[in-house]
């Protein structure tokens, strides 16, 4: 199953993960890479035209993942498995500690 995201530092649209058959993948916007305030979502990904790739969930976006006893939570309310990373980012992560939010969006 493909799911996607789109992923906002502050207000603005940064970029889209997508979950492939292959692993997963991150790319940054086009308008947002013109901004002259632009920045990286994270160290880890520099600002880049070109799409990062990776078999795992990239450690950056696990880590926005809850831990302990509100991933418990998590994963009873949404009947989420604890191993699928992506479907906990996309339940928990749009409304995030921090500057990144990602906010699911379907397959066109």
């Amino acid at each position: 199953m493909n799911r996607r995201a789109d992923v906002y530092l502050y207000d603005d649209l940064a970029g889209y993960l997508v979950e492939t058959d292959e692993g997963y993948q991150f790319q940054y916007d086009q308008r947002f890479l013109q901004q002259p305030r632009a920045e990286p979502v994270s160290l880890t990904l520099p600002l880049t035209e070109q799409p990062y790739q990776s078999t795992i969930l990239f450690p950056f976006f696990d880590g926005l993942i809850p831990e302990g006893w509100l991933l418990d939570i998590a994963e009873q309310n949404w009947k989420i498995r604890r191993r699928d990373r992506f479907g906990l980012l996309l339940a928990c992560c749009r409304d995030c500690i921090g500057a990144v939010s990602i906010v699911p969006k379907p397959l066109p």
